[in-house]
């Protein structure tokens, strides 16, 4: 190999490796991790995949305990606890993407529509009825 050629092999080398021009499909390159170099891992709530935190997909599910239709038999059975409140089941989810989108948590959308950051609108109506109910 003579120097010429390696010299020139090496110029392009660097120049291709300094100026990446690749596309990117997100601004945010499908995670949240901005300033951190190294996220930890979580396991998905489905299929029990390795998932950086930042860019799995994470629902918090709040629900009773008991469903509706034993709390009424609960309660007709029960002498002393007839104004008891249940405690509720608090769960955080968190899915890999494959799973979120296998799942229909989250959706597929066009290269227009992802640039869209705002809640979806199912999120928004729940918000004000709280809201209103206040």
């Amino acid at each position: 190999i003579n120097a010429e050629y390696m010299g020139h092999f090496l110029s392009v080398y660097f120049f291709s490796r300094s100026h990446n021009n690749m596309t990117t499909k997100r601004r945010n390159h499908g995670r949240n991790k901005k300033g951190r170099g190294h996220v930890h891992f979580i396991r998905c709530s489905n299929c029990a995949r390795c998932c950086p935190k930042d860019k799995s997909v994470k629902r918090f599910l709040v629900r009773n305990i008991v469903e509706q239709a034993a709390v009424r038999d609960i309660a007709d059975a029960s002498v002393f606890y007839t104004n008891y409140n249940l405690p509720k089941l608090y769960l955080k989810l968190c899915y890999c993407i494959s799973c979120a989108i296998h799942g229909r948590i989250v959706r597929v959308r066009s290269r227009t529509n992802r640039k869209i950051r705002t809640p979806p609108q199912k999120l928004k109506k729940m918000a004000q009825n709280k809201s209103a109910a206040k």
